[in-house]
């Protein structure tokens, strides 16, 4: 074993230079620049705002988020402030760091994305997100997720005029492959997966939901073993850059999550877990992985868990 091997943490995604696979998706602290920096001070490669749409959401009522015994389970309900005051906030912190942004939006409808996507692109931001699976807007519009011929119509209309690489946040679900082979054929750029899972808590004591909300989506490690599978059954059908996300909390967690085929690995609960330092200590863990293995890039990492 070499402890003092030079290994490299670099990257390309979508050919921009990451100094770091470790990406902040959404919904995780990306509603300011200040927030945004602050995660790319502490090693992410690259940073997601949370999900904006065209009119400022205040979410759901709380509480809207629960810890049980294998994660968490949250119900937000995309709360932010618009796409006005968030494309602000992506100026802001573009004149400040050139780390990759990936702006990230939600419209109830397929002509909301096509004005969303308008709109960003005369921003700053390098790529831009469609979150078409997210499962705590149920009482206001059904899923696309639950219909891909939806969601190929949206992804479709976008990247007619988008000036952005064009990534799509992808569901949980069975037709995984089905979707990416629909979407790569309306040139989807990249993906990223998992969304959180739809689940619930009921508060024995007083026999009702925890969530105000009743329903929310669930995250931590209690969907690792899931985005695994998603991530790896994604790259047998496809060459697409992909974001792969799901209870990550360590740097072994990470290297089990490229090796199923993900170019880089995002970081939301993780934060909840062990702080906004847990990407310098993911990245710690990455590098002390490669060195004890002798791996010197990511490159021999990344997908081989499918040469097996």
């Amino acid at each position: 074993m070499n402890t003092k091997r030079k290994v490299s943490m670099a990257c390309k995604f979508l050919g921009k230079d990451l100094k770091s696979p470790l990406v902040l998706p959404a919904g995780v602290l990306g509603m300011t620049a200040s927030s945004l920096l602050r995660v790319v001070e502490c090693g992410a490669g690259m940073v997601t705002t949370k999900s904006f749409s065209l009119k400022p959401r205040e979410g759901h009522k709380g509480p809207v988020i629960i810890e049980f015994k294998a994660g968490i389970l949250n119900s937000m309900g995309i709360s932010n402030p618009g796409i006005t005051e968030g494309l602000q906030e992506i100026e802001l912190f573009k004149e400040k760091s050139d780390t990759p942004l990936i702006v990230s939006v939600f419209g109830l409808n397929l002509n909301e994305f096509v004005e969303l996507t308008n709109i960003v692109n005369d921003s700053r931001a390098d790529f831009i997100e469609l979150n078409l699976s997210c499962p705590n807007v149920f009482d206001e519009v059904t899923p696309f997720f639950t219909s891909i011929e939806n969601m190929v119509k949206i992804v479709e209309a976008v990247k007619g005029i988008s000036k952005k690489p064009v990534i799509v946040k992808l569901p949980p679900g069975n037709r995984i492959r089905e979707i990416v082979q629909e979407l790569e054929k309306v040139k989807v750029d990249a993906v990223s997966l998992i969304n959180t899972l739809p689940g619930m808590v009921i508060d024995i004591k007083f026999a009702k939901p925890v969530l105000t909300n009743k329903f929310g989506g669930i995250s931590g490690p209690a969907i690792k073993p899931l985005a695994i599978k998603l991530v790896y059954e994604v790259k047998e059908v496809t060459n697409l850059p992909t974001i792969g996300i799901g209870g990550v909390l360590t740097g072994e967690d990470a290297i089990e999550m490229m090796m199923a085929g993900a170019e880089c690995v995002g970081i939301g609960a993780g934060i909840y877990y062990r702080g906004i330092e847990i990407f310098k200590k993911v990245n710690r863990g990455i590098k002390k992985f490669m060195r004890q293995n002798g791996y010197t890039n990511l490159g021999q990492i990344i997908g081989k868990a499918h040469n097996a």
